[in-house]
């Protein structure tokens, strides 16, 4: 092998110097030839980078990458998939708006939803993703600006109908905004069945390892927000010099806001490094993808004929209820499933203090098998009519099969099994 430091002292420059892996570029600022140029940047950030509060070179790689993954025109990444979550909303809702919202979510949506977008001013109205279009139709009023859903809902794991959401979205005029966290663009492209706009918290399989926390927008490209609806899109931006998005940026009008207007002046932005983090694990997404969802297929099947079992939620047996819809939408349905557990609260806390392989934890979808009791974690700050709707029973645990060996993670929750009177 050719020495290629020394080629370099020599005065050589190597054939092949573009890297292998994303360079962190760890920078807060970027430098300008002169004042003017500096000057049209801050009239219209989109021509090169000002910042790394909204705009770093490593960041924006892995954005590009995340937006093809899915099929997107554009994408843009936060701090976490909360902060993704906030400001797909506020990119189109104001003080005195509404959206609705499947009642099937994970808890911290919920409460982010319930407490802090209405001290805003915003409303959520939620709708059980079971009913009839007309009453769906209902729910809807004249500031209702979106609907939003997830593919695989945490830690419910109920499928959302993307395609029939996403009707009853646009026959209001309204975006469709899908969490496609649990399933990622490896598993189900909403895009395809009609979705707008798509959120994540990368931290879940994207990343993976468990490393970081992040986020990402994705701006499908294809709502059209010139519908009237939507003036933050069509009218001028004062605060950019009278800008209008949708003239000036076509079809990335809403990814080209958030930035621009949101990210700008909220500043959830990830880190250089965070995001080199996140490309290590989106260059092995497909191939884990495929090996959490056989792990977690075995072991829902094992759980199913448990005695110790009430219940299970896994979109992959042919017993689960939205198994047709996940047939329709998703080439593998994760590897998280919650259960019932015989005998409720008392028995799942057992359970799972019992078990040696499996972590418990306050997280989901890493490579190693972990646990949580989303009744007393995390939606404890649900209310039990609250919990009822998400479809979260006492005795639920969420387990996030990991890749170990199958039968080794089998052997764990026998081992707990063994434990319980019931």
């Amino acid at each position: 092998m050719r020495d290629e430091t020394k080629c370099l002292h020599a005065g050589y420059t190597p054939k092949n110097t573009e890297p292998r892996v994303v360079p962190i570029v760890q920078s807060t600022t970027y430098v300008y030839d002169s004042t003017e140029d500096v000057a049209a940047v801050f009239d219209d950030p989109m021509k090169s980078l000002i910042y790394s509060r909204f705009g770093n070179p490593t960041v924006m790689v892995v954005e590009d990458k995340i937006a093809e993954l899915e099929g997107g025109v554009g994408a843009m990444c936060t701090t976490s998939g909360q902060a993704a979550v906030l400001l797909s909303l506020l990119n189109i809702c104001d003080a005195g708006d509404s959206f609705i919202s499947l009642t099937e979510i994970y808890g911290g949506s919920v409460n982010l939803f319930s407490y802090t977008l209405k001290r805003l001013g915003i409303e959520c109205i939620y709708i059980d993703k079971n009913a009839s279009d007309e009453e769906i139709d209902q729910a809807f009023k004249p500031n209702t600006k979106a609907v939003f859903g997830e593919t695989l809902a945490n830690p419910a794991l109920t499928v959302l109908d993307i395609e029939r959401f996403a009707n009853i979205a646009h026959r209001h005029t309204v975006p469709l905004i899908v969490d496609n966290t649990f399933a990622t663009p490896v598993l189900c492209k909403p895009f395809e069945y009609g979705a707008d706009i798509i959120v994540h918290s990368t931290s879940k399989y994207m990343d993976g390892h468990a490393v970081q926390i992040g986020g990402a927008i994705v701006d499908s490209g294809k709502f059209d927000w010139t519908c009237g609806k939507f003036p933050g899109l069509t009218e001028p931006d004062e605060s950019y010099h009278g800008i209008s998005y949708t003239d000036t940026y076509g079809k990335r009008a809403y990814i080209v806001k958030a930035r621009m207007q949101l990210m700008r002046d909220f500043g959830v932005y990830p880190a250089a490094h965070s995001a080199f983090l996140l490309n290590l694990g989106l260059e092995t997404l497909a191939v884990r993808m495929k090996q959490y969802c056989e792990n977690a297929l075995a072991v829902a099947r094992y759980l199913e004929k448990s005695g110790y079992v009430e219940h299970v939620n896994y979109p992959g047996l042919e017993s689960d209820e939205d198994y047709s819809l996940a047939k329709k939408y998703l080439k593998g349905c994760s590897g998280v499933i919650s259960f019932v557990i015989k005998g409720g609260k008392e028995n799942a806390m057992r359970f799972m203090n019992t078990l040696q392989l499996a972590s418990n934890e306050v997280h989901v979808a890493d490579i190693r098998t972990c646990v949580l009791h989303p009744a007393s974690e995390t939606h404890r700050q649900l209310t039990e009519k609250q919990l009822e709707a998400a479809g979260i029973d006492g005795g639920m645990v969420r387990l996030s099969v990991g890749l170990e060996h199958v039968e080794d993670i089998i052997e764990d929750l026998e081992r707990a099994f063994s434990g319980l009177e019931i």
